[in-house]
């Protein structure tokens, strides 16, 4: 049997990944992580997206689980998954703080 699938944690990492992978999604998700309660409005009127692309850019962080809410118009109201948030956070510090070469250079 080949084994070459990837973990439940690799997929997640890469979807969350993914979902970060545009400085517009950054700028949402930075933007939400200050409000106390659900984002009610037009997120164009206080970042700059184009509000052509916001829906794009929600629903991209809505299905990899970054933000809950309704995203469709009238009913636009939105907020971090405070849950999957935590876990994003967990993935990414488990990532990034992984040992990498003691040497100047791993490649010299």
């Amino acid at each position: 049997m080949n084994n070459k699938e990837y973990t439940t944690k690799q997929e997640q990492l890469a979807r969350f990944a993914k979902a970060l992978g545009h400085p517009a999604r950054v700028a949402i998700m930075e933007f939400l992580i200050k409000q106390d309660n659900c984002f009610f409005g037009d997120i164009h009127e206080v970042l700059p997206i184009a509000k052509a692309t916001v829906s794009q850019h929600l629903k991209e962080l809505k299905d990899a689980g970054l933000i809950q809410g309704e995203i469709e118009t009238p009913k636009v109201k939105y907020c971090i998954n405070r849950e999957n948030w935590k876990i994003a956070s967990m993935l990414f510090n488990e990532f990034f703080g992984q040992c990498v070469c003691k040497k100047e250079s791993c490649c010299g």
